[in-house]
């Protein structure tokens, strides 16, 4: 019989001994959960419980939990007669590589994971303990969504968590591993956070679920085809990173928190690196094609330039045409934005200038530098990209650039054409240092386009159209796109050997790394959501 069935009948007096066999019970049963059966399903599904999860988190023997005698109060629909410890979330806090983190887990064997009052106050309480500790906090999420027993008290729950994560937004890192059912307004609280991880066959993201859809719009769909891993890497943008596991999943989980600050008031850890600073890639005069118009893979030139080839994808599976990674450079967390010329031919659309934008916010509230890394034809054109807002969404990371106030340097690799160039944190709207190599094309547009326009008449007049049209691209060519047109104007501080990219921005950086910048005072700037 269970410390919980007995607690009605029990005796005033006790020895402290007897009291501590009593308080191991207890906890003993708070671990263990009120069915042991329901660790063998949870097994079954090839999931692992919310304990086992948080262990492959967090340093060996480094959790603290908080609250794990809290039981709810609810009454009716056999609540009253259901009052397990933990209430279904485990809260506490641990380390991760000797850093402090905050953790909470859902623990599917008790009530489904779904959320109570309790379970909520519970949650409440360690996101306020991150904040004021200014520690990242991971959320482990396996959970039905709201406790219907519990009517508008679970509901109102939900409302604490979203509050609290929109206050902790830019302060603290806050990731969510999916690693089960999420559906209805819980879906909303990893929308909030910095990164949401999700594991697949296993985790499911939804507002409303098959059925429903079924029932109001006649499709049918599975859960995993609605909402599952691969639907939100690829496409709807929602899930920045999915895994077959969960073991690999909470891996990587770590090597993120590994490279990000505990809050917006420090700087990322910083690790010796044994690559030399100035280690000269020779590799890099063949990665990248002199034509403009040939493809290559822009992850190479990156391997090349960061220590030891390391590089952490972001969203590597959406939008592809453009990269956004976290790295080292001389020891030191870096972003990097880059255009992938071997998507789309690495143009911006809505969802890279998504991408970028949020990747660019996220670093410029935690304090790492940005490189980026220019090849882009331009923005992408069509009817549909311009119905669905284009240019509302190309501002976002327009916007996201201009306010950033962390080191900026940017790199001119091939060519930069357009609108894209400028937004593509050129000199104009504020990085500190731009450099370019020295098959750089920095214009409005190609030569080809340009040609077209400005020399029109001259060509249709001609004997030979196809001999002028030759001619007059070369012309432009010459006199506005040779490699040293934007330096004599000072649009690029200085055209340099690309073997030598790791070192100048090593050096540059380095400069930059007390950089302070004054922004306007305001209560918030009006960004084109």
């Amino acid at each position: 019989m269970s410390v919980t069935d007995t607690t009605p009948a029990r005796r005033t007096e006790w020895t402290l001994y007897e009291r501590l066999e009593e308080l191991r019970l207890i906890k003993d049963e708070a671990r263990h959960g009120p069915d042991p059966a329901a660790t063998d399903r949870q097994h079954a599904k090839g999931k692992l419980t919310a304990r086992e999860r948080i262990a492959l988190l967090l340093d060996e023997g480094s959790f603290h939990e908080v609250e794990q005698l809290r039981r709810h109060r609810a009454t009716g629909f056999g609540l009253e007669a259901k009052k397990p410890y933990t209430d279904g979330v485990i809260t506490g806090w641990g380390t991760v590589d000797g850093r402090t983190v905050f953790v909470y887990a859902h623990d599917f064997r008790i009530f489904g994971g779904a959320l109570g009052e309790a379970h909520a106050t519970k949650i409440h309480k360690i996101m306020d303990m991150a904040i004021s500790a200014g520690a990242p906090l991971v959320s482990l999420n396996d959970g039905a969504g709201a406790r219907i027993q519990e009517g508008v008290s679970a509901l109102a729950g939900y409302g604490g968590i979203f509050q609290r994560n929109t206050r902790a937004s830019g302060v603290i890192p806050q990731i969510s591993v999916m690693l089960g059912p999420c559906a209805g307004g819980a879906a909303y609280s990893p929308a909030l956070t910095d990164f949401v991880f999700m594991v697949r066959e296993t985790s499911q993201m939804f507002i409303t679920g098959p059925d429903v859809v079924k029932a109001v719009t006649g499709e049918e769909i599975t859960q995993n085809g609605l909402g599952g891993a691969d639907v939100h890497a690829e496409t709807s943008g929602v899930a920045h990173f999915a895994y077959d596991d969960e073991e690999t999943c909470i891996a990587e989980v770590r090597y993120l928190i590994g490279l990000l600050p505990s809050n917006n008031r420090e700087l990322a850890p910083t690790v010796l690196s044994d690559d030399p600073h100035d280690r000269r890639s020779d590799a890099l005069l063949d990665l990248v094609p002199a034509d403009p118009g040939r493809v290559y893979d822009m992850r190479a030139v990156i391997e090349e330039i960061v220590d030891n080839g390391d590089f952490f994808e972001i969203h590597s599976g959406w939008a592809g045409n453009s990269l956004c990674v976290l790295a080292r450079l001389g020891g030191e967390v870096v972003g990097i934005v880059a255009n992938q010329p071997a998507t789309t031919a690495g143009v911006l659309d809505i969802r890279a200038s998504e991408k970028a934008a949020r990747f660019v916010q996220f670093c410029d509230a935690f304090n790492i530098p940005l490189v980026t890394l220019i090849d882009v034809p331009g923005f992408l054109p069509g009817i549909e990209q311009e119905h669905n807002g284009i240019i509302r969404h190309g501002a976002k990371l327009l916007y996201a650039y201009c306010n950033a106030t962390v080191p900026r340097v940017s790199v001119v690799v091939r060519k930069a054409y357009g609108g894209a160039y400028i937004v593509m944190d050129s000199r104009s709207i504020g990085t500190d240092l731009s450099f370019a190599w020295p098959g750089n094309e920095i214009a409005v547009m190609g030569a080809e386009g340009a040609a077209n326009v400005i020399f029109r008449r001259e060509i249709n007049s001609a004997d030979d159209p196809e001999a002028m049209r030759r001619q007059k691209i070369e012309e432009y060519r010459s006199q506005l796109m040779h490699p040293y047109y934007a330096a004599e104007r000072g649009l690029v501080d200085d055209v340099i050997d690309p073997r030598t990219t790791r070192e100048t921005l090593i050096g540059s950086l380095a400069m930059l790394r007390d950089k302070h910048a004054e922004l306007p005072s305001r209560k918030h700037g009006n960004p084109p959501l």
